[in-house]
């Protein structure tokens, strides 16, 4: 179990989309475990693999209680719309309205590889969402609104320059 770093927007594997989990590996477990660690140190309620470099579809969602690990994620049913203000660890101090749906039902299989559903709304559903958008590469500026991406542009931009600086 490691505390991994998040990836910040600029950072190409963030725009990757998420390989399928294939079987419950130990590598796969290690995973598992090196992003619960991730999460509680970062201090989010939710985090995708691919925002700690591993481009698998692999996230963990909570809704600031309880937490859950989702290994292939897909929603099956989704219902009603609701905007409401999002962050992103991936996004550091940005904050928009992002619209969403209101509840959605998810399968996707825990950490022994078996299919569970789960119906979600409130936090829970938008984290869901959220992190599910990680796996497919979209991400918050993508879902943000003309007014709010005018508003980030100079913040991404300062980001970007930090990516290349440092590599």
């Amino acid at each position: 179990m490691a505390i991994l770093p998040v990836r910040i927007y600029g950072q190409a594997v963030l725009r990757q989309k998420a390989e399928a989990v294939k079987e419950m590996s130990g590598e796969v477990k290690k995973l598992v475990a090196d992003l619960k660690d991730s999460l509680h140190y970062h201090q989010g309620v939710g985090l995708a693999a691919n925002q700690i470099g591993v481009p698998l579809r692999v996230f963990l969602a909570g809704d600031g209680k309880k937490t859950m690990a989702c290994v292939n994620p897909r929603i099956v049913r989704s219902e009603g719309t609701v905007s409401a203000e999002e962050g992103c660890l991936s996004f550091p101090e940005i904050y928009v309205d992002v619209e969403r749906a209101a509840r959605v039902t998810l399968e996707y299989r825990d950490e022994d590889f078996a299919v569970k559903t789960v119906e979600a709304e409130g936090l829970l559903s938008r984290c869901i969402q959220h992190e599910l958008d990680h796996l497919d590469g979209i991400l918050l500026c993508d879902r943000a609104g003309f007014l709010s991406r005018t508003m980030m542009a100079a913040k991404l931009r300062k980001m970007e320059k930090k990516v290349r600086e440092a590599f």
